[in-house]
């Protein structure tokens, strides 16, 4: 065994929501480059369609599938298309979220459960699932949320964000602790500023350059700063880590 043979995903089965753009496009790319078969879960059929075509062309395999994921007839749909096409989904990325810019005062309550139903209700709902066919299949396996350095620190304008992804970190360990005597670990992420298609206007602007400058490392992330981690949490190379979040921030928490 080298030191790499851990990571290697060769033979696994996993699932991305929030596939078809900025991070979650990033984690089905990595995954699959590590080995893993990859069901791509999003809303935007041309942008799905366009990942699977691209891994599939780098010789992995990858199947789309338009998905609303906080509609539970969907969800159903996309855990079975993938076992068909693959076998037991033994990885779980829970990546799919929307963000809002509203002070408390004037956030409608409609907004408040459309952020809270996608960053929080979704990641329960999808652990929930996978975790009952992990169970049923006698069939170990990973878990990884996306929460967000908004889970420790708020900042104005994003509360519901915050408490969303606030929930997600405390829902980690919550599932951690029950599943694993099962052989399923739960992990999160927590990223702090990366930069993707959807930041990189503001993250250049003048409020960004303010915000680079309260970031130890002097830099905003970059999508390929988060490769480790979930390669580390998803394969054997975590396997005695469960119930976890994992700050990754230019050290901006401690700053």
């Amino acid at each position: 065994m080298t030191a790499s043979d851990p990571f290697d995903l060769s033979g696994r089965v996993a699932l991305v929501t929030g596939a078809s753009s900025g991070l979650g496009l990033r984690f089905a790319q990595v995954l699959a480059q590590a080995g893993a078969a990859v069901a791509l879960v999003a809303r935007r059929t041309d942008r799905l369609a366009a990942l699977a075509d691209h891994i599939g062309q780098a010789g992995g395999r990858a199947l789309p599938l338009s998905v609303d994921v906080c509609h539970r007839p969907d969800m159903i749909r996309a855990f079975d298309a993938a076992e068909r096409a693959f076998g037991v989904v033994d990885i779980l990325v829970n990546n799919a979220g929307v963000v809002h810019a509203d002070r408390i005062v004037d956030l409608p309550e409609a907004e408040w459960r459309r952020v809270l139903g996608v960053n929080l209700d979704a990641v329960f709902l999808w652990s929930q699932e996978a975790a009952r066919r992990m169970l049923a299949s006698k069939n170990p396996g990973a878990i990884v949320n996306i929460s967000s350095i908004a889970g420790f620190n708020v900042s104005k304008g994003v509360a519901a964000y915050a408490v969303a992804k606030a929930g997600v970190i405390q829902l980690t360990k919550a599932l951690g602790l029950e599943l694993a005597a099962k052989g399923i670990r739960v992990n999160a992420i927590a990223p702090g500023w990366i930069v993707t298609d959807l930041n990189r206007d503001f993250l250049a602007s003048e409020r960004g350059e303010a915000i680079k400058r309260d970031i130890p490392l002097g830099r905003f992330g970059q999508e390929r700063d988060l490769d480790g981690v979930l390669l580390l949490l998803a394969s054997d190379a975590g396997r005695y880590m469960t119930g976890t979040t994992v700050v990754v921030d230019g050290g901006q928490l401690i700053a």
